[in-house]
This record gives C-alpha cells, sequence and structure tokens, in this order.
C-alpha cells in the first residue's frame, strides 16, 4: 500500500507555556507564548496546507493567539496539564511523552491521518519536504552517531533526535508510547537515550531519515536561537553520508 500523501500528516507541535522543568533558561511564559507562534507561521510558510495540532502540556489555550492568524490549513488546539511532579523530577523529555500522548488520544485531525509529524514547538524543520519525501507510512527519525569522523574509534547510535520525527500512530503506540517513562534524569538517561534503546531493541530499520533534518527555532533549554551554518549543515551531510556507507548501518536509513 502506497503511505498517504505527506500533505495529509498533521505537524504536531508539543509545547508548555509554563516550563515545569525548571532547569531550562527559557522561564518566561510570554516569551515561550510568542516563540510557539513564531514556530506556527514559520510551519505555515515551510508546510502551508498541513494540518497543525498544538498541544500544550501546561493548561494554555492558545486558541484565541492562532484566531489572528490567517491559515491555509486546518489548525486544532489541545491543552491538559502535565503531571508536574513527575516532569520536574525526570525533566523535560518526561512531559514532552506525555504531551504526544495525549495528542494521539484527543487530536482529531491526528486520529483521522493515523499519523502525525512531530515537531517540539518553538522550532521548525527548514527541510521539511525533503526529510519527508522518504516517508514510508510507518516511521522516520534522526539518529545521532558518534565517532563517525574517528579512525581509532568505532561509529555508534549515539541517541535519537526526537526534536523531531514522523511517525504512524500504531507504531508510537507499539513501541514509544511508554519511552518517557523509563527516563532517569539522574543518571543522565533522557528521552533521546531511551528512543534509542527501544529503537535498537526491536531491531527497527529503514526509518532513519536522510537527509538529516535543518532544525531552526530557539531551544527551551538554552533561550538562543540555533546557528545552522552552511558549513555545519554540510558536516552534518558528510557525517550522515558516511554513516550510510557503513555496512552496520546501511540497512536502518530509509
Amino acid at each position: 500500500m502506497r503511505p498517504a500523501s505527506t500533505h495529509n500528516i498533521p505537524i504536531l507541535l508539543t509545547s508548555s507555556v509554563v516550563a515545569h522543568d525548571k532547569g531550562v533558561r527559557l522561564q518566561d511564559p510570554s516569551e515561550r507564548a510568542r516563540l510557539a507562534m513564531e514556530s506556527v507561521q514559520q510551519w505555515r510558510t515551510i508546510a502551508p496546507h498541513s494540518p497543525l495540532v498544538l498541544c500544550d502540556g501546561s493548561g494554555f489555550d492558545f486558541q484565541p493567539m492562532l484566531a489572528t492568524l490567517l491559515s491555509s490549513g486546518p489548525v486544532e488546539c489541545l491543552y491538559f496539564q502535565n503531571n508536574v511532579e513527575l516532569v520536574q523530577l525526570h525533566g523535560r523529555g518526561y512531559g514532552e511523552g506525555e504531551i504526544v500522548r495525549h495528542a494521539i488520544e484527543h487530536s482529531s485531525l491526528i486520529q483521522s491521518a493515523g499519523s502525525f509529524a512531530k515537531c517540539t514547538s518553538k522550532l521548525w524543520v527548514d527541510n521539511f519536504s525533503a526529510c519527508m519525501q522518504q516517508w514510508n507510512g510507518r516511521l522516520l527519525m534522526k539518529g545521532v552517531f558518534d565517532h563517525v569522523f574517528s579512525p581509532h574509534k568505532a561509529t555508534t547510535l549515539a541517541y535519537i533526535d526526537t526534536r523531531f520525527y514522523a511517525m504512524d500512530v500504531r507504531t508510537y503506540r507499539r513501541h514509544f508510547l511508554c519511552a518517557h517513562e523509563a527516563i532517569r534524569a539522574q543518571n543522565g538517561y533522557g528521552l533521546e537515550e531511551s528512543f534509542r534503546d527501544v529503537f535498537l531493541n526491536e531491531q527497527l530499520q529503514g526509518c532513519l531519515m536522510s537527509p538529516p533534518p535543518v532544525i531552526s527555532g530557539v531551544g527551551g533549554g538554552t533561550g538562543a536561537y540555533y546557528k545552522n551554518t552552511p558549513l555545519r549543515q554540510f558536516k552534518e551531510k558528510w557525517r550522515y553520508q558516511l554513516v550510510k556507507r557503513d555496512s552496520l548501518f546501511r540497512s536502518l536509513f530509509a
């Protein structure tokens, strides 16, 4: 069966206007809301007809702000309250897992499409169309590899970049629905490492996206805009090309 058109895949933006994780630098709720809206506007330029689902885990309703924007595609707002105690204990990755779970259970757009492309709010993917050209109807993710340029150390999959990925709901429910519950922030084991271990333990293949996504916007942890210089983008693409040529990892890529 041929996968559905990527134009029909809702883009899920995960938000927490109130930062329950007090370790992040960007704490001002008004600035966090403003940057989330900047992300919405960028996504409307990148994928003007794609449905958008903005889901906030701190009880913030974006609907009044979104009503002022001209939109060419459907937009859905969801909000609820994360488990604040567990987010403070395990970090924002735990909250993000709760937000995605809430979205796939309550979003009519995601339920109708059966799949979604998730991006952390305040961010967007400049080369979204290029990344989604390899959409297989199941799963696309970015793997981050260590020691790619080192001649003396073996290349390893360090973690899965959870800022952006695309997945069908069945795959998420089967493999990643409870990934955030394995986070142990005090041991340096976050959502990215949990996704990596699910990915490896379940032997998921043919789903690492190439080219890698060019992610722009403001990181909530740093409060600063990413610096996607041409040199950095070239190095990232070259890193991926080297990993794809390695027989140990070739089957992982879409």
